[in-house]
């Protein structure tokens, strides 16, 4: 099968297309025929040997997480979708390839695009999960640093509809976005966000949901009166030092959420934001994107 292979660590040129040998489903496993693959900050992570230590991985390796496509392979044991079934969740074998398996995926809504899909599984998951690990309640204030981002984006969205009142730090050129999505916008970069963020949030935040970094957990703990209970990072490799908590996976059950937040984007009733497509081939293109940090949303590749 086709697929983009990296057989060193290092940076997006490390990346190139390759005849790999077939993979196939595995007890509780799902052949997919790819759709549609999502590219993550962490995939360039994972790419350049920075994540070695917390998710080794063995080279040569074929990157991805997020998965959309057609079913074409039931291992044993699977009985909640057969051949033939549009899916989308987390790839195992790397979904930046013609096929990928999986064993934690959902059945995708006729409403819900091959992209939009390809988008949703990480970034929805490490949203919820965030939010759930925060605790935030109706009534309370969430302070969101990366709101316009794939996963701050969808964090908005999700505490928003929970009757949360959310404050969103973004570029200027995304505040329109961050308040169309239900948040208070003020401005990421540069000195004195605490008091930017005061500015629009008299009344102070009970939690701070942290998923661009930038160095902006010191004005966070100082937003929260010099304690880190309620702070949560999933970018910034700081938190340790500061004592903040830093999130990176999670050991819920995910389908449910992933089948309900589907459903709620096929209904135009969650957005997600697709940067840009571009096919499997110019991976290292989406990569250098995605290495920068200033994507308007999710990267996806098609075949």
């Amino acid at each position: 099968m086709e697929a983009i292979v990296f057989d060193r660590f290092g940076g997006p040129e490390a990346l190139a297309p390759r005849t790999v040998a077939d993979v196939h489903a595995g007890p509780g496993q799902v052949r997919i025929k790819v759709a549609a693959a999502g590219v993550n900050p962490i995939d360039g992570k994972i790419r350049s040997g920075a994540m070695q230590q917390f998710i080794p991985t063995q080279l040569p390796a074929v990157p991805g997480i997020d998965v959309a496509g057609v079913v074409d392979e039931v291992g044993e044991g699977v009985a909640d979708v057969v051949v033939g079934d549009e899916v989308l969740g987390w790839a195992e074998s790397g979904s930046y390839a013609e096929y990928a398996v999986a064993s934690q995926v959902v059945r995708k809504p006729a409403g819900l695009s091959w992209e939009q899909a390809a988008a949703l599984p990480v970034a929805g998951e490490t949203a919820q999960r965030v939010l759930d690990l925060l605790g935030v309640t109706a009534g309370e204030t969430l302070l969101v640093n990366g709101a316009a981002g794939a996963v701050g984006s969808l964090a908005v969205q999700l505490a928003a509809a929970a009757g949360v009142t959310v404050v969103g730090t973004a570029s200027e050129a995304n505040h329109a976005y961050v308040r169309e999505l239900g948040a208070s916008a003020v401005v990421t970069y540069g000195e004195g966000l605490a008091a930017r963020v005061r500015e629009v949030a008299p009344q102070g935040v009970d939690a701070v949901y942290d998923t661009a970094g930038h160095g902006a957990l010191p004005d966070a703990i100082e937003l929260l009166g010099g304690t880190t209970d309620r702070v949560i990072t999933i970018a910034d490799q700081a938190a340790e030092s500061l004592g903040v908590v830093f999130s990176g996976g999670g050991t819920v059950e995910p389908r449910p959420a992933l089948a309900e937040q589907a459903r709620l984007v096929a209904e135009g009733r969650l957005r997600v934001r697709v940067a840009e497509v571009l096919p499997l081939g110019q991976a290292q293109k989406a990569h250098e994107i995605s290495d920068g940090g200033h994507a308007r949303g999710k990267l996806v590749l098609t075949p």
